[in-house]
């Protein structure tokens, strides 16, 4: 039998309709539906305008029975988590003062996928600011897990994640500061990619400040979808340099051949790995393995000194931006951040010195690791999703859940590229596997997140209300 729309990739869909085999007014209205039989199960679709929606479908029937389709998603629908600007809709970040808060240009990377002829489907819930793995908004309320209702979605772009796996949406835009890209496409059981640092360009045309130098150092802009040939659309699509980023650049995304060897780090240092966990990895490595990959189970070098160095550049920010922060975000936010940083100490300008030299030295331990390993395979969390609340119980219970994703924040710190692909379901939840590269070298991350797609399968979408 046939797939029903929603439940099409989004490459396919564009396939579709480049065929006439549908309309981009039927894939939308498909979603639609989709939207309104679900979203109430999982709170992760926040803001859809239909009558917007469908003109813009329209419009891009009209462009096809024209010959004039723009790009390679024409008439495909997308999602967009709400710290991204898209012109006329308000850039709220979940909180209740910024809801009134319009955009009136879009961001580069909705201005690409625009340009590839894709079309503006609905906006995506997330926690206050991003600042919280939990996706829980003041203004919008508590994303559930498609998989298990009670449970997190991840974050912070969690609303994108939980729509793509109940079929809400086929692809969808997010962000990445420690894991945001990564966090909820575990928890959710679909894929995602954190691009290179400078590949695809960031910064909203509504901001009313500079970029922070953490997000300078560490942010990234990148696609969620259920399907890795998907992820590597989108990425095409995303990246090249921008005018408005001056950190972004044009690199070509294939790069020279490299050895096909892994580094497999089933159970991370600083922390407990649950069993399954440590399986779903293992069961990447075994796919790998499979097509022919050598796999050595090895630990990446200066671990524990990549963790404390992201930690000391949110803190530095905190310092500076912490006050103005905690007076927009709603009471969960607040108390998450300070529960997480209640024992970490300030920083000075000694220490932030001291830092850089520290992660420069972790950067070329790490380069010379990824010549003999191109390729590291690993968890995205170490535990698998938690109970909602669980993040803001206690000093203890915030500390374990900045544990569990320890193992995101070293291609933060050093501006790595890590895709995600899941790997199975243990207990009713998705298990899954982050595979890291060097430097511009998505790619490589890509095609072994595609071998384990190729080996296991593609999960979602799933039906929330199950």
């Amino acid at each position: 039998m046939a797939n029903e729309l929603w439940q099409e990739s989004a490459s396919r869909l564009a396939e579709l309709i480049r065929r006439g085999v549908t309309t981009s007014r039927e894939v939308i209205e498909a979603h639609l539906s989709r939207i309104d039989a679900v979203n109430d199960a999982v709170n992760a679709v926040v803001e859809i305008r239909p009558d917007e929606v469908r003109r813009e479908a329209d419009a891009a029937d009209a462009l096809q029975r024209a010959g004039q389709a723009r790009g390679p998603l024409h008439g495909v629908p997308f999602t967009i988590k709400t710290n991204i600007d898209v012109a006329g809709y308000a850039t709220t970040e979940g909180c209740v003062a910024l809801k009134d808060f319009v955009a009136h240009s879009d961001a580069p990377t909705v201005e690409r996928m625009r340009g590839a002829g894709a079309v503006v489907l609905a906006r995506t819930n997330m926690p206050d600011l991003g600042l919280r793995v939990n996706t829980e908004s003041s203004l919008y309320g508590a994303t559930h897990n498609p998989w298990m209702h009670g449970r997190t979605a991840g974050g912070s772009s969690g609303g994108e994640a939980a729509a793509i796996a109940s079929g809400m949406s086929p692809i969808g835009l997010g962000n990445d500061i420690g894991g945001s890209l990564r966090n909820p496409a575990y928890a959710c059981g679909i894929a995602s990619i954190k691009p290179s640092r400078g590949r695809v360009p960031q910064g909203n045309p509504s901001a009313t400040q500079e970029m922070t130098f953490n997000s300078q150092v560490m942010l990234a802009e990148g696609p969620l979808a259920r399907h890795v040939a998907d992820l590597r659309l989108g990425l095409e699509v995303l990246m090249g340099a921008h005018e408005l980023d001056p950190f972004s650049v044009d690199v070509a995304l294939r790069g020279r051949p490299v050895p096909k060897r892994v580094a497999l780090v089933a159970t991370p240092m600083g922390g407990e790995t649950d069993a399954d966990v440590a399986n779903g990895v293992r069961a990447a490595g075994r796919a790998l393995e499979d097509a022919g990959y050598e796999v050595v189970e090895i630990e990446p070098p200066m671990l524990f000194e990549s963790y404390v160095g992201w930690a000391e550049l949110m803190t530095a920010n905190f310092q500076v931006y912490g006050p103005a922060l905690m007076g927009v975000m709603g009471d969960g936010g607040r108390r998450f951040v300070e529960l997480a940083s209640a024992d970490f100490p300030a920083a000075t300008p000694e220490s932030l010195e001291m830092m850089h030299e520290s992660r420069h030295m972790v950067a070329r331990a790490w380069r010379q690791f990824l010549t003999t390993y191109p390729l590291i395979v690993g968890p995205t969390w170490t535990q698998p999703p938690f109970e909602h609340g669980f993040d803001i119980r206690d000093v203890q219970s915030a500390m374990r859940v900045v544990e569990n994703f320890r193992f995101v924040l070293p291609a933060n710190l050093l501006g790595l590229p890590a895709a995600c692909v899941p790997t199975g379901v243990a207990n009713g939840l998705p298990t899954g596997a982050q595979i890291i590269g060097d430097i511009f070298r998505d790619d490589l991350c890509l095609d072994a997140a595609q071998v384990v797609e190729d080996a296991i399968g593609v999960m979602t979408p799933i039906d929330p209300r199950a």
